[in-house]
């Protein structure tokens, strides 16, 4: 059983050439940063934020400029820490289509190489070449739709989170 599914995907990666393994290798990177954020929302974000709530709602001095200091420290580690790994997420993003068009440029080096030996005229020889071009391209530009996608929930959450943050923390007494 286990062989029927591992042969597509064997011969795809066969087609695509070397490049796709580096695209596949950058697209798991991608998903495991984008899983690691969602599960830091999910599983430390609410208790730093109870804990800066609580913090912030114990004092019972909430007016002067040392308080706004406090204040402002506090929603600033929260903030930083809503947007780490954000910025690798971008990299990685803008990578993967650049590594698909590294794989049509190796892709049609192949052609040409098979043109420059058999002559232009054997289509058949060159299919390899242009499956080797087109595959990593097209790779590269799905994974970064999908980390695209990815990211804008997850800066739709960073963004909704950091206006909820503001808020909870009042300078009422």
């Amino acid at each position: 059983m286990f062989g029927e599914l591992y042969e597509p995907v064997y011969l795809f990666m066969e087609r695509g050439g070397d490049v796709l393994y580096a695209i596949f290798g950058l697209i798991f990177i991608l998903w495991l940063l984008v899983l690691e954020r969602a599960a830091y929302f999910m599983f430390s974000y609410r208790p730093a934020l109870a804990a800066a709530v609580q913090e912030w709602e114990a004092r019972s001095e909430r007016r002067s400029w040392h308080a706004h200091q406090i204040r402002q420290d506090l929603i600033s580690q929260l903030n930083i820490n809503l947007s780490a790994n954000m910025s690798t997420i971008k990299m990685v993003i803008g990578l993967a289509p650049l590594f698909g068009l590294l794989g049509t440029v190796t892709g049609m080096i192949e052609v040409f190489d098979v043109m420059a030996f058999l002559g232009n005229g054997s289509p058949k020889a060159m299919a390899s070449g242009i499956s080797k071009a087109t595959i990593p391209t097209m790779a590269g530009m799905v994974g970064a739709l999908t980390g695209v996608f990815a990211q804008s929930l997850l800066e739709r959450f960073i963004k909704r989170e950091k206006i909820r943050l503001e808020d909870q923390l009042t300078f009422d007494h």
